[in-house]
């Protein structure tokens, strides 16, 4: 799924557009026991009770394609043949095909995620049911809504730590007081979730799911392969590494300031030649090594690029270029710190030796130490 397409679905969680049909849940302590289990009609909720939920589902289906948005496949010949390795995918399709109306799926599918999900906490298992009948669009990308082609019908899950909510003071009102508050226990922020199918060109792909994690650092390989059975995406963190290791390998003892400079710059310049595009700017092999070559990366160098790419990346492997170039900032780090320069300042960063000492320079203006504007001591202009 692209930005496009995510923010579609995002608007079905509204009032006004309301795709829900039904919702399920299941309430998990810290010594992993049920504690409360419930299905119904969404549209018998309390309005505000709904509006807290809508929150929930549109934070599920937030942030960035590659990222915390992870889009992951299901292997065609494992799907609903009777193969053990099909399981997750049976069961996910069972869950929807039900409308969550079926409670042996439901607690199955509730063991699943207690078992694999990690968590030291009480969090709360949602689930609902929804269809979209999704709008036809003319030639020029206007919606119709009377040119219905396909009913999009569709699970998804959060997955919402439970936590204590703070000591502190309350207004009582009735005894015109000050007390100490009622502490309750208040549902978060989703820690996980998926929609499934994947919504794939305005369209079910029953291949697909989207998962979503709120740490890209933290995708959890054990819930994906037991709760979602589909195959694993490298994490935004791991390509990060992934990339850095190509780099400083190719380079070798010679990963020079311009050279690291120059592939940050051709890379953050393909992405914007690419655009503003719903579908997220891949580069693989054959587009890094132009890239490299672009940078002036010695032909010497280069002759070892192949086999370090496929040794630190997989040779049928892509980069999400958000994922391993910021395309806002360029991170200096040093033994004695660290700055963050805007990437369009970039040539403008240079090492050189001053009185016998390695020194980072940039040029400046505006300086400020903790917010307090500083001048140069020889001349008394602010720098």
């Amino acid at each position: 799924m692209n930005k496009r397409e995510v923010q579609e679905i995002k608007k079905q969680f509204t009032p006004e557009n309301c795709a829900i049909t039904r919702i399920a849940g299941c309430y998990v302590d810290g010594e992993k026991e049920k504690k409360m289990e419930d299905e119904q009609a969404f549209l018998s909720l309390p309005e505000e009770e709904m509006f807290k939920y809508f929150d929930i589902f549109r934070k599920t289906l937030s942030g960035n394609i590659g990222k915390t948005l992870l889009n992951m496949q299901y292997a065609v010949d494992v799907e609903r043949n009777g193969d053990p390795e099909g399981y997750e995918h049976e069961l996910l399709m069972g869950l929807r095909e039900s409308r969550l109306k079926d409670p042996a799926l439901l607690d199955e599918f509730y063991e699943q995620v207690m078992t694999s999900y990690v968590y030291p906490g009480n969090y709360y298992i949602i689930l609902i049911h929804g269809t979209y009948d999704i709008p036809g669009k003319s030639t020029d990308g206007k919606t119709m809504e009377d040119a219905s082609d396909e009913v999009y019908d569709f699970i998804l899950c959060s997955i919402c730590p439970v936590k204590l909510s703070q000591a502190g003071l309350s207004y009582n009102s009735k005894e015109e007081k000050m007390q100490e508050r009622m502490r309750d226990w208040v549902v978060d922020k989703p820690d996980k979730g998926f929609l499934f199918p994947a919504f794939n060109d305005r369209s079910t792909d029953v291949h697909e799911i989207l998962y979503y994690t709120k740490k890209s650092s933290d995708i959890q390989e054990e819930f994906v392969n037991s709760v979602l059975g589909s195959k694993m995406t490298v994490s935004a963190d791991e390509q990060k590494e992934m990339f850095n290791g190509i780099v400083e390998n190719v380079l070798g003892e010679n990963a020079d300031c311009e050279t690291v400079k120059d592939i940050h710059q051709n890379i953050y310049n393909a992405i914007i030649e690419h655009g503003v595009d719903p579908e997220p700017y891949k580069i693989g092999k054959d587009d890094m090594r132009k890239i490299f070559e672009d940078s002036n990366v010695l032909h010497a160098q280069m002759a070892n690029f192949d086999r370090i790419y496929d040794e630190y990346a997989g040779e049928k492997t892509e980069f999400m270029t958000t994922n391993i170039v910021n395309p806002k900032k360029l991170k200096v780090e040093f033994a004695e710190g660290k700055m963050e320069l805007n990437a369009d300042f970039t040539d403008y960063l240079d090492v050189q030796v001053v009185d016998g000492q390695k020194c980072v320079l940039i040029p400046i203006s505006n300086m400020k130490i903790n917010g307090i504007c500083v001048k140069d001591r020889v001349s008394g202009n602010e720098v």
